[in-house]
C-alpha cells in the first residue's frame, strides 16, 4: 500500500476545523485533526507546503518511521504548529492501519484496559446559584464527573462562563476580545462555590475546576489548600507551566490533585513535572502533542510515576481527535478521565462518528479504524471564518495569562 494523496479540508460548522485526509492506492483513507485554535491556517500551510508532498509514495503502515521523519527531519523541532501537523498525519495513519487490518484502533494500541472511558462535562453560571443548577443538570444527563466554573462577584466576565444562552465557546469570531481579571476576588469566590456544591450535591459526583494558568505558585497553593474540604478530582492549570518548579511549591502546600498540560506540544514539556511527581494528571492532547504515537510514549513514562491522563477535549478539537482520544483512553492502563465538551449538532453532522455516551462513560465503537468520517459536501457549505481566543488584563490594565 502506498500514499497517493494528502489534502486538507478546512471548514467552520459553528467553529473552525482543519482536517487532513490521507488516501492510498488501495482505496483506504484516514483522517487526522490539524486544528490549532486561533492559528488554524498556520498549521494548514505547514501541512500543505511542507509535509503533504513528503508523504506521497510512502507506505502508510510505517507509522513510527514517518513520525520520526517529520519530527527529526525538519530540524526545527516541536512547537504547536509543527506538532499539530505531525499529529494530524499520525492519527490519519493509525486510522488507515485500523481499516486495513479491519479492527478498531484501540486494538492496535494494546486492546481494552477498561469497559468505557469516564468523561467529564462542563458546568458554568454567572453566579454560584446558576453553577449549582448547571452541575445538577449535567448530573441528570448522566455525567458522574463535572467541571464547575462560576462568575466572580464584581467582575463583568469570567473564564468558562458564557456571555449569553449558548454553550460556552472560548473562540470568538473576529479579532481577540479583552476581559478583566482579579486574582484576589477569584481566590475569595472559588472556595465558596465548591463548598455549596458539596452541600447541595453530595460527595458522589467528581468535581473538577480550571484555574486556567492565572495564579502565581503561592496563590495556587493557597487555593488548593482552601479547596481540600471539597475533595476535588483535580485543580487544573493552576499556573503557567513554563517554570515547572512552580508546581513543586504548590505540591508542598496542598493535597488537592493537580492537572496540567493542555497547551503542551511535547513530552519534554512535562518531563520534570512527571518525574518529580509534581502533577497527578497529564492534560496534553493528541492533536497538539504529536499524535497517538507520541501520547502513548508520554503515558507509558507517566505511569512509572503514578501520573494518569486527562486529555484536553474542548470543542476546538474536532470529532476526529475525540475519537482518537477515546481509543487511547480505552487502551492505556493509567487513564484518568477524558474531557468532553459536546460539539454542536452541525459539527456532528459534518463529522459522523461511531462514539457514544452513556451514564458517565464514552465508547469509541468497534468500527475499523477511528470510527469517524467527514461529509465533505456539507463541510464545503461552511467556509473558514477568522476567530481568536480572548485576552485578559488585570484591573490595572496589565496583560495577564488568559
Amino acid at each position: 500500500m502506498k500514499i497517493t494523496s494528502a489534502r486538507l479540508i478546512i471548514c467552520s460548522p459553528d467553529r473552525n476545523f482543519v482536517t487532513l485526509k490521507i488516501e492510498t492506492d488501495e482505496g483506504i483513507y484516514g483522517l487526522g485533526d490539524a486544528t490549532l485554535n486561533g492559528r488554524e491556517l498556520a498549521v494548514a500551510s505547514y501541512l500543505s507546503e511542507h509535509v503533504c508532498p513528503c508523504l506521497i509514495g510512502r507506505d502508510p503502515s510505517q507509522i513510527e518511521d514517518i513520525w520520526q521523519y517529520l519530527y527529526r527531519g525538519a530540524y526545527w523541532r516541536r512547537g504547536p504548529v509543527t506538532m499539530t501537523a505531525i499529529a494530524a498525519v499520525d492519527v490519519a495513519l493509525w486510522d488507515i492501519k485500523g481499516k486495513a487490518l479491519n479492527t478498531p484502533v484501540y486494538n492496535l494500541l494494546g486492546g481494552k484496559s477498561r469497559d468505557g472511558v469516564m468523561v467529564y462535562a462542563h458546568a458554568n453560571g454567572r453566579d454560584i446559584d446558576e453553577t449549582v443548577d448547571s452541575v445538577r443538570k449535567e448530573m441528570e444527563l448522566g455525567y458522574i464527573a463535572v467541571r464547575a466554573q462560576s462568575g466572580i462577584p464584581g467582575m463583568s466576565g469570567t473564564y468558562g462562563v458564557p456571555k449569553g444562552t449558548k454553550a460556552y465557546e472560548p473562540a470568538e469570531r473576529g479579532l481577540p476580545s479583552e476581559s478583566l481579571w482579579s486574582s484576589e476576588r477569584y481566590l475569595r469566590a472559588a472556595p465558596k462555590l465548591f463548598e455549596r456544591l458539596r452541600v447541595e450535591l453530595g460527595e458522589d459526583v467528581h468535581l473538577l475546576h480550571d484555574v486556567h494558568h492565572r495564579l502565581t505558585p503561592i496563590e495556587a497553593a493557597r487555593l488548593g489548600k482552601a479547596l481540600e474540604p471539597a475533595n476535588l478530582f483535580w485543580m487544573e492549570d493552576p499556573v503557567p507551566a513554563e517554570l515547572q518548579e512552580g508546581f513543586k511549591l504548590i505540591r508542598e502546600h496542598t493535597t488537592t490533585p493537580i492537572a496540567t498540560g493542555e497547551v503542551f506540544n511535547s513530552f519534554w514539556d512535562a518531563h520534570d513535572l512527571i518525574r518529580n511527581q509534581w502533577i497527578d494528571y497529564l492534560r496534553m492532547t493528541i492533536v497538539h502533542g504529536g499524535g497517538l504515537t507520541a501520547l502513548k510514549k508520554a503515558a507509558d513514562f507517566a505511569a512509572i510515576y503514578h501520573v494518569r491522563t486527562g486529555c484536553h477535549g474542548a470543542t476546538d478539537l474536532s470529532p476526529v481527535t475525540m475519537a482518537a482520544a477515546l481509543h487511547f483512553g480505552l487502551s492505556i492502563h493509567n487513564f484518568g478521565v477524558q474531557e468532553h465538551m459536546r460539539h454542536s449538532a452541525l459539527t456532528d453532522a459534518v463529522f459522523p462518528h461511531e462514539y457514544t455516551f452513556s451514564a458517565g462513560y464514552m465508547y469509541p465503537g468497534d468500527k475499523p479504524g477511528l470510527g469517524v468520517d467527514i461529509d465533505e459536501t456539507l463541510a464545503a457549505k461552511y467556509p473558514y471564518e477568522r476567530a481568536y481566543l480572548p485576552l485578559a488584563r488585570k484591573l490595572d490594565g496589565t496583560l495577564t495569562d488568559w
